[in-house]
């Protein structure tokens, strides 16, 4: 006679097999980052984009959510904001979420940073009162939270510098960036133009010096034009080492951007620095993405600085 004993236990790995690969399905990002930074317009973006979205999620909940979602059916992509509202789940997270990547699920982790100042403006034009601060002054919370977030952002998958977005355009980038299956992922390539004097951009992946070509600045009639205009474009490009330079950057970024691909890397950001972001390196990002769209890489273009003087 037939051991029934054995099938409900059958039964239960049959059913934890299926729960297992479900689950391994599902796509989740979580958005963290200082408050100001652009966390609730993200997960609205990826709520546009069908996803299942969770705000303030405790880190502990996160595998049972996961399977719980996997249980539905109905739940193939989810979104979670992880911030200091949960500080006291915070120290748990970074061992939680690792788990999951490691287990082979489909984790990443998104960090959203800008600069103090622009957090500062932010919090002002909405006259908020950051969590964190004793006073009035949103800096002394912002450092604050900055050192407990520390490790959320030494972890991150990806650290997007929304300092020069508006709301728009943040979102825009935000549905470019996960509007596709990870089955059809195609790198996100992002082409940033900025000054060293303000700093190299933080989410940049490839930081490329172009200070060997002439500055437009010291050319008189030029200066108080930027790398948009005409003229400033054919001074720039009038150089023989611009043509050069544009030829192997590109060869570069053919060569590269496919081996990124094939190690599941979803983003690259290539930041191009001159002097004050204001010419040259303005120039040499629109010409570099003009020339990439012809070898079906496209690439979003920002100029970080251009209108700094």
């Amino acid at each position: 006679m037939r051991d029934m004993t054995t099938a409900p236990r059958a039964f239960s790995n049959a059913s934890r097999y299926l729960t297992d690969n479900l689950l391994k399905d599902i796509r989740l990002v979580v958005i963290s980052g200082p408050s100001g930074s652009g966390k609730s317009t993200a997960m609205k973006a990826l709520e546009d984009l069908g996803f299942f979205c969770v705000d303030n999620m405790p880190a502990g909940l996160m595998p049972k959510f996961m399977e719980l979602a996997a249980q539905s059916g109905e739940i193939s992509k989810a979104a979670a904001v992880v911030d200091v509202r949960g500080r006291e789940f915070l120290a748990e997270f970074i061992p939680v979420f690792t788990g999951l990547k490691k287990s082979g699920y489909k984790a990443e982790l998104v960090f959203l940073e800008a600069a103090d100042d622009a957090l500062v403006r932010r919090f002002s034009e909405t006259r908020r009162r950051h969590p964190l601060a004793a006073s009035e002054s949103p800096l002394e919370g912002l450092e604050r939270e900055r050192e407990l977030l520390s490790e959320l952002k030494a972890n991150a998958d990806r650290v997007i510098d929304t300092t020069g977005f508006n709301v728009h355009e943040l979102r825009e980038m935000i549905r470019e960036s996960f509007s596709v299956a990870p089955a059809r992922w195609k790198i996100a390539l992002s082409i940033v133009s900025f000054g060293y004097r303000w700093g190299i951009p933080v989410d940049a992946d490839l930081v490329i010096d172009i200070r060997f070509l002439p500055n437009p600045y010291f050319a008189g009639r030029l200066r108080p034009l930027d790398g948009k205009a005409d003229e400033v474009r054919g001074y720039v490009l009038g150089q023989p080492a611009a043509r050069e330079f544009l030829a192997r950057m590109r060869g570069f970024l053919e060569y590269l951007i496919p081996l990124y691909r094939k190690e599941g890397k979803s983003y690259l950001t290539v930041a191009i620095g001159c002097t004050g972001g204001r010419h040259r390196s303005v120039v040499i990002a629109d010409v570099l993405a003009e020339e990439l769209a012809s070898t079906e890489i496209t690439a979003r273009v920002r100029h970080r600085d251009i209108g700094k003087f």
